[in-house]
């Protein structure tokens, strides 16, 4: 992608926000070298990518890059068998445990069921040198330090020199303490000069202590002296102090060695962890930005819904909806200056080059965009005073170089074409350049200002109307784009709201051909029609909405009442199967009575028997009634018997005929029809 139109539509300033989104200066390094590819299948997975990123950040909302640096300079010095410092050592033990950490974090939510076949590409990659971060840790501090623990030299070599310190400083701590020579010290405290523990003492007094006169205080009244009696133990202090710079040297010695046998697969190791830092810092650019994946394809087709500008504040940037389909591969934007145009190309191709980069898109889902070879920008001012060239030869030379390389796999973006001369001649070469571009199967973006390119777009298949919508009543543009209807400068309108009398706007109307009225007018109707078409669109929706929610509650009442019903149906069979099961209780307690006194028929008197029959014929009745009445309500027939129907006694488990009907209907009631 050509430098010129990446300057021209600040991709830099992108470049620069996705920077801010970076874990690393690993991450940054990738984002200040990124470019547009025009390679699809590049694209794509550059773009499948940022999606498993934005996955992830989804699911977890972070990501465990903390302490991650870049060690490659430390590494490399390592490999060719440079000593490296603790500290160094230290941070390349971090990058270790980055990771590993990394890697743990990708394979969990792999193993948790989300695919995420490109990050766990990544993390195969990575072998964690395990053995090497705690080697480097067991020898060194969090600062970079050597411990003590980090040889049995070093911490007996310590342990020497804290023992000679604490000696020399007994001996130099009873001088200054002591009575008899307070009075030819300056101060009252030992410190140190040439890393030796010396005394201040008065330049009268220097033959007192003997021993070796480091330095001297500005004036020359103080002499600082390591007294003689300490000499010989500072001696020891000193000689110690270089065993153990000697033993520190030869463990960061043997530890930079282990790291240089495994420099080249831990400076593969950054990479991998710059490339993971470069794909979250584009999912969290994209979370930001609030957006989403675009569908691609290598046609010309093109579908932004509600693309927003990435550099204009989101609380005043206003969506934009661009189409380019098999049929329209080109659109002229007209409308007033301040309206929008300009904003509407650079956004247009902004939009092309972030997606093309592998970055999520300002639209809403289900955006589409091509790639392209090349996008090329004519925008802006591009008078060039070291050139002595105009507004419109600069202009003119950029268009020349651009119609030289377009093709089918080209978008060009043309701002204000043929502006900068005679109206009649720049849109007469407008309509050439437009007709030249379009004729090599370039896709086309252009504003204007020329009414005769309005005129361009309804003659030309494949080539369509657009404008920036103004606000005559509030004398504001809303920077709306309009798909389908070409533009009015609106001057008369402006003019006449501004307060120019009408007589003023009649005459300069008659100035105007009659064709450029005729157009006038029937944009005008256009955009009437347009406003009104929107206006029933609204209240088509509103009804909508409102229809939809009285359906919602319909739905809701009719849910409630089978509800309801199902509740009442329950109740309702419990209660019958409470009343059957009494019933039957008491009819099997009447038979029982009756088959006593059948046994002791003597002993029975006749009311008695007639009693219990009536008792048990109304207790029938009612549990006739309880098992034929369903629970909805409704009755099932009951069987009808005659004499000489073959039946079984329920109660008595025996099969008969019916001989009569007696008066209370018991054999009825008991039998069933026998088959």
């Amino acid at each position: 992608m050509n430098e010129h139109v990446l300057k021209t539509l600040e991709f830099d300033k992108i470049k620069q926000k996705l920077a801010d989104c970076a874990s690393s200066s690993l991450g940054k390094r990738l984002i200040g070298n990124l470019a547009p590819s025009s390679k699809l299948a590049e694209v794509e997975k550059r773009q499948a990518e940022t999606d498993e990123g934005a996955t992830v950040l989804r699911l977890r909302g972070h990501v465990p890059f903390g302490g991650i640096i870049d060690v490659r300079s430390s590494l490399k010095r390592a490999a060719i068998g440079s000593v490296l410092q603790g500290k160094e050592l230290i941070d390349i033990a971090d990058m270790i445990r980055g990771t590993r950490l990394i890697k743990k974090f990708i394979l969990d939510l792999v193993e948790e069921g989300t695919a995420l076949p490109i990050l766990l590409d990544i993390v195969g990659r990575i072998e964690p040198e395990g053995g090497l971060e705690r080697t480097i840790r067991s020898a060194n501090d969090d600062q970079g330090g050597v411990m003590d623990s980090a040889s049995t030299t070093l911490r007996h070599i310590r342990g020497q020199i804290r023992t000679l310190d604490s000696r020399v400083k007994e001996k130099l701590d009873g001088i200054v303490r002591s009575h008899g020579t307070q009075k030819m010290l300056s101060e009252a405290l030992i410190t140190i000069r040439n890393d030796r523990q010396v005394i201040p003492v008065k330049q009268e007094y220097r033959a007192a202590f003997g021993g070796i006169v480091h330095d001297q205080s500005a004036s020359g009244a103080t002499l600082f002296i390591e007294p003689q009696s300490v000499v010989d133990l500072n001696n020891q202090l000193s000689e110690a102090r270089a065993k153990e710079r000697h033993e520190i040297e030869r463990i960061l010695r043997t530890l930079s060695g282990e790291t240089a046998e495994a420099a080249s697969i831990l400076l593969d190791h950054v990479d991998q962890l710059a490339h993971l830092d470069f794909i979250f810092a584009k999912a969290r650019f994209a979370h930001a930005m609030k957006a989403s994946r675009p569908a691609l394809n290598d046609s010309g087709i093109i579908n932004m819904k509600k693309a927003r500008h990435p550099l204009i504040d989101s609380r005043r940037v206003v969506p934009i909806d661009v189409v380019f389909n098999k049929d329209i591969h080109a659109m002229i934007i007209t409308g007033p200056n301040t309206g929008g145009k300009t904003v509407t190309l650079k956004t247009i191709g902004l939009v092309t080059l972030m997606a093309q980069s592998g970055l999520q898109i300002p639209c809403e889902e289900g955006s589409k965009i091509s790639v392209f070879r090349e996008i090329f920008a004519d925008i802006g001012d591009e008078q060039s005073i070291e050139q002595s060239l105009s507004t419109f030869s600069s202009h003119m030379t950029n268009i020349i170089s651009i119609l030289k390389a377009v093709d089918f796999q080209t978008l060009v973006l043309f701002d204000e074409l043929g502006a900068g001369t005679d109206p009649q001649e720049g849109a007469a070469l407008s309509i050439a350049i437009l007709d030249a571009a379009y004729n090599r199967g370039a896709t086309i973006v252009c504003t204007t200002h020329y009414s005769e390119l309005k005129a361009y777009a309804y003659e030309r298949p494949g080539v369509l109307n657009a404008s920036v919508e103004f606000d005559v009543e509030t004398l504001s543009p809303t920077y709306r784009l309009l798909l389908g209807v070409p533009g009015r400068s609106n001057a008369f309108e402006i003019s006449k709201k501004l307060g120019l009398p009408d007589e003023i706007i009649e005459q300069a109307r008659q100035h105007i051909s009659q064709e450029t009225n005729q157009v006038d007018q029937m944009i005008a109707s256009l955009e009437k029609n347009r406003k009104l078409a929107e206006q029933e669109e609204q209240k088509a929706r509103h009804l909508k909405t409102e229809v939809a929610e009285k359906q919602a509650a319909v739905d809701k009442q009719l849910r409630e009442l089978e509800q309801s019903k199902a509740l009442i149906l329950k109740e309702a069979r419990e209660k019958a199967r409470d009343a059957i099961k009494a019933a039957k209780k008491e009819a099997e307690q009447i038979v029982a009575e009756l088959r006593q006194f059948k046994q002791q028929p003597a002993k029975v008197k006749e009311h008695q028997l007639i009693d219990a029959k009536t008792k048990l014929a109304h207790t029938l009745d009612a549990l006739s009634q309880t098992e034929t009445k369903s629970p909805s309500g409704s009755y099932k027939k009951q069987a009808v018997f005659n004499p000489g129907d073959s039946v079984e006694i329920i109660s008595f488990g025996q099969k008969g005929h019916i001989i009569k009907k007696k008066k209370y209907m018991i054999m009825s009631i008991l039998c069933r029809q026998a088959f």
